[in-house]
């Protein structure tokens, strides 16, 4: 979307605006349920979703329970046997951050805040934020392990372009008070990078890699979707041999 020369949605031309990367619902239902027991691993925490998207044109641009998004999510959790998983809270930003595109990091380290203050000491709830490097989510992420590296425990990046040629060059992981910032091109690397960083186990990256495969089906394989999901799948099995 396009207003006065200002970009105000995703900037990524592999997929068309509203198709969902591959394994994106599986990668965070399963980096959600890691480490908990076996009763709790069927009641997850849901995600909760931070946007710049404005406040004040809710009515139309609101996340539904309904909406593709949660529609997604929530079957992803039915497939494994849990019910009603999804989209939590969503905390949205307004006007001036849509428009000014500098204030999108801020407004969403401020609405983490928001959202931290429901368990402030982070002793029942720790955080993993996964965004793009195309609207400020990077800024937000490092901020957010600057100020509060107790509860945050990793940032996952995902590496979007807007121009298909050159391929977009992905950059090394920093760590930023002692906790992993990581970037990937695609749902199936970031599930190797959790699996590698302790925040997924093997078969939570056995799941992502089938449900990735399985929405890519129908894509022809000279397609570049394939070109980079094919290397991070070579990475995964080199995983998953290993762990057999």
């Amino acid at each position: 979307v396009n207003v006065a020369g200002v970009a105000l949605g995703g900037i990524d031309v592999q997929y068309e605006r509203g198709d969902f990367y591959p394994g994106v619902a599986e990668f965070m239902l399963e980096i959600s349920r890691y480490g908990l027991s076996s009763e709790d691993r069927f009641s997850p925490p849901k995600v909760a979703i931070l946007t710049a998207r404005a406040e004040e044109f809710k009515a139309a641009l609101e996340i539904k329970q309904d909406s593709k998004l949660a529609v997604a999510m929530r079957e992803a959790g039915e497939r494994v046997g849990i019910s009603n998983w999804g989209v939590g809270p969503v905390l949205y930003g307004s006007v001036a951050e849509w428009v000014v595109q500098f204030r999108k990091g801020l407004r969403k380290f401020t609405n983490f805040e928001r959202l931290l203050r429901q368990d402030p000491t982070g002793m029942i709830i720790q955080y993993v934020y996964v965004g793009d490097v195309g609207e400020l989510d990077q800024e937000a992420g490092e901020t957010m392990l600057r100020e509060y590296p107790e509860v945050v425990k990793a940032v996952f990046l995902h590496v979007v372009s807007d121009q298909r040629s050159p391929p977009p060059m992905i950059p090394p992981p920093k760590i930023i008070n002692g906790r992993p910032l990581v970037f990937f091109r695609t749902y199936v690397g970031a599930a190797v990078d959790a699996v590698r960083l302790g925040f997924m186990d093997l078969d939570g990256l056995e799941t992502v890699v089938e449900a990735a495969t399985k929405k890519l089906a129908s894509v022809p394989r000279s397609s570049d979707k394939w070109y980079d999901m094919e290397r991070d799948i070579a990475r995964a099995d080199i995983l998953l041999q290993a762990g057999s």
